[in-house]
């Protein structure tokens, strides 16, 4: 018999689901736990709260509960919830904040906490605070269409640590905007101030901290936003009979998170195979009856049936496409 653990909302309703199905609730973020699983409970939970935080469910600054009253609530060991914590705050995803409580970090930039503004809230703000550091309305405006009439990048540049990562980043950006992708890693940035002129710098939400001393205060950042994955994990859910699945990806991280995200729905129900593959090696998946694929070696793997499981998300890669798109010339 299958034993899964119950499935635990985070948020603002810390709903507490029991049963044997995983299930998503609009209330909160779910994480869901198999015990049966060949991927270790630890790995299950941490990788998911990356999945959490990297899809902006959980917020820079937001607390997670402590470790004793997480691992009831999952029917799990404490040590367990606190290696997976562990983990995390080695990796940079989580910090400790004053009384050893956890939260997401780090936090992008000093903002005040509570209800995020609506745009005429933004835009009353900001009229506000330009008046009281002397600046007139007409000095604003004349300010602000001077930005939004600027020239656009002629080319996205991609930052992040992982190559591999970066290179799957670069195939999503590149179907949208064309050939006009480049990349490098965060430290380059430091070293060469050419690698930013005329380009959109584009990064995960979590380096932006580490970079934005290096940023052009003309072109802000764009955060990438990646996609979420119910509609795979449905795919899953949907299987009738015991299935072979294998996630295939160039990127290491890539493969650690999908791994610990499917793990829950997989268990011991089906198997699961995870390949990391060279950006130019084709394979045939015999014996595979669904794979999972990122978009760098989605076009390299013949099987039964492919998956394209894709990083980054639409709206996100609407907005990058429209920083390359010329502005429009003011009405007569």
């Amino acid at each position: 018999m299958v034993t899964v653990s119950p499935t635990v909302i985070l948020g603002s309703a810390s709903t507490l689901c029991r049963g044997g199905k995983d299930r998503m609730l609009r209330s909160g973020h779910a994480v869901s736990l198999n015990k049966d699983s060949d991927v270790p409970l630890h790995e299950q939970l941490a990788e998911q709260l990356v999945f959490l935080i990297t899809t902006r469910k959980l917020r820079s600054g937001e607390q997670l509960p402590s470790v004793r009253s997480f691992a009831r609530r999952l029917g799990i060991h404490h040590n367990t919830v606190s290696k997976s914590y562990q983990d995390l705050v080695s990796r940079g995803w989580l910090k400790r904040q004053a009384g050893s409580r956890l939260c997401v970090g780090p936090a992008r930039s000093p903002r005040a906490r509570g209800s995020n503004p609506d745009l005429d809230e933004l835009i009353n703000h900001t009229i506000l605070r330009a008046g009281e550091l002397g600046y007139s309305l007409q000095a604003l405006r004349s300010q602000v269409l001077e930005r939004l009439r600027a020239q656009p990048p002629d080319h996205i540049l991609v930052v992040e640590p992982e190559l591999e990562l970066r290179r799957i980043m670069c195939v999503e950006i590149s179907a949208r905007v064309g050939e006009h992708v480049e990349s490098c890693a965060a430290e380059e940035l430091s070293g060469s101030s050419e690698l930013m002129l005329g380009a959109q710098v584009v990064a995960p939400e979590h380096i932006i901290p580490l970079i934005e001393r290096f940023l052009p205060s003309t072109v802000p950042c764009i955060s990438l936003k990646f996609a979420g994955a119910e509609e795979y994990l449905d795919l899953i859910r949907g299987l009738t009979q015991p299935s072979v699945i294998a996630v295939a990806s160039i990127s290491k991280t890539f493969l650690k998170t999908a791994r610990g995200l499917l793990a829950p729905l997989v268990g011991r129900r089906h198997s699961m195979n995870v390949l990391l593959l060279s950006s130019d090696h084709r394979r045939s998946l015999d014996g595979v009856d669904v794979a999972f694929c990122d978009s760098a070696t989605a076009p390299l793997i013949r099987c039964r049936r492919k998956v394209h499981y894709r990083l980054i998300s639409e709206q996100c890669l609407e907005d990058i496409a429209v920083s390359l798109t010329p502005p429009m010339a003011p009405r007569s």
